[in-house]
């Protein structure tokens, strides 16, 4: 069956409509992303203060939630079931105390270089503290404590340099991979937290911690672990409290073990090991969880296609106040993007590239290394379109947008075959990152 839209008022709207389109631009709204399913009366609440008339899927009408329906109270406030019987919880807002507000202080072409450099020596000493860990031994972790207060300083002064690095460059090794980049997911969000440089430095290490105690796990149980039978899941589940093990007596602070401890928990206590949620998950955890989460989707693997960041946005947007708390998940996307750094795209005029950074404030035109032309054929210098500078004064019909999210790895788009200021010819990335 297809999907028949329908224009309708906002007054008329309904849980479990699904909002395709507005009376207006998505960036003058608040909405995290364009199209999602109305699950509250808030949500409806939130449209009618915003707009007069809305877009909606007709066949994307999920089964009405009965708002008004009351059940078991949960931390102070109606726990509720949504689609597939997924348990809502609802908490009040995330409080962060003095947060901190960051300001971009360095373009992405100085970042990189020094960026490229904190990623090296933090692959260097996270295969130390593994080495060691392979050993049985209590290991050191002031290297690794060190190159994580590098990798705060590197992301406050600009976001988009080590993401940017973390998710272009090459690494053979999963574990360390997916714990380099859950970390910078995490610092990402957490900037835009606000939270300060020391909580940050407990973030960063926590993640890149986090890991730890997969290293005695099979490579092919890590590569399927959403495929794995109730026996194996079973003993993969229990690397977080052997990873707590392993760093117990390494002197690493309680802050930091608490992120490694409950990476894994989940908002609506479905997840490991201790299977708590709500509020008695350190915030610190749910953050690491949701950056775990969200690299575990769009990581490339070696037995499964990862999904597309865009796509990933928007499960974790549905996910909001399942797995995940609400705000959390919206102050990750906006972080992140509707299309993150790092991802592949192409352009509404058949042009392809890579997103290179986004604006909060215009998050469908992001800034996009163009890689091919409209033919996909690969351009010997590559260009960087700000979509939101490009689009400012033409009409609706004249701009330039991003028509869809690519898969990684899709041929002809290399970030590594160019200069990612879009100024110099092929093969300028690696000198400009020192390689």
């Amino acid at each position: 069956m297809g999907v028949r839209q329908k224009k309708i008022a906002v007054h008329d709207l309904e849980i479990g409509m699904f909002v395709s389109d507005l009376d207006r631009p998505w960036h003058q709204t608040p909405f995290p992303i364009q199209g999602f399913h109305i699950r509250s009366q808030d949500d409806i609440r939130s449209i009618v203060s915003h707009c007069k008339w809305v877009v909606i899927d007709v066949a994307e009408v999920r089964e009405k939630i009965d708002a008004e329906k009351t059940s078991a109270t949960v931390f102070g406030q109606r726990a509720r079931k949504a689609g597939g019987h997924r348990e809502v919880i609802q908490l009040p807002p995330l409080h962060i105390r003095e947060p901190v507000t960051y300001e971009t202080s360095t373009t992405l072409k100085k970042e990189l270089k020094v960026s490229k450099m904190v990623l090296e020596d933090a692959e260097t000493a996270l295969q130390r503290v593994f080495d060691t860990v392979k050993r049985r031994a209590i290991p050191d972790l002031r290297e690794v404590a060190g190159v994580t207060r590098k990798m705060v300083a590197s992301v406050a002064r600009n976001p988009d340099a080590l993401l940017w690095l973390s998710r272009t460059r090459q690494h053979d090794d999963f574990i360390y991979r997916h714990a380099m980049s859950t970390a910078v997911w995490a610092l990402v969000c957490g900037r835009e937290l606000g939270l300060n440089e020391g909580l940050l430095n407990h973030l960063g290490l926590g993640c890149l911690l986090s890991q730890v105690g997969k290293i005695e796990l099979p490579v092919t149980m890590l590569e399927n672990e959403s495929k794995l039978n109730s026996e194996d899941f079973a003993h993969y589940r229990g690397y977080v409290d052997r990873g707590v093990a392993m760093l117990e007596d390494s002197g690493v602070s309680r802050a930091v073990i608490s992120v490694v401890q409950g990476h894994r928990e989940r908002h609506n206590g479905s997840g490991f090991p201790e299977g708590i949620r709500g509020d008695r998950i350190p915030l610190l955890a749910k953050i690491a969880g949701l950056a775990e989460y969200f690299e575990t989707l769009i990581g490339p693997r070696e037995t499964s296609e990862p999904m597309t960041p865009a796509r990933a946005v928007n499960l974790l947007f549905d996910m909001r106040n399942i797995e995940f708390q609400e705000d959390l998940v919206e102050k990750f996307i906006q972080a992140v993007g509707i299309y993150p750094t790092g991802s592949l795209v192409q352009l509404n005029d058949g042009q392809r590239g890579i997103v290179v950074s986004h604006s909060p404030s215009r998050r469908l035109w992001p800034r996009v290394m163009v890689m091919t032309d409209q033919n996909q054929q690969p351009l010997k210098a590559a260009k960087v379109i700000d979509l939101a500078s490009y689009n400012a004064d033409r009409e609706a019909g004249e701009t330039l947008s991003i028509a869809e999210c690519l898969p990684h790895g899709t041929e002809g788009l290399n970030p590594e075959n160019y200069d990612v200021t879009g100024t110099e010819s092929r093969w300028n990335l690696a000198r400009l990152v020192g390689a």
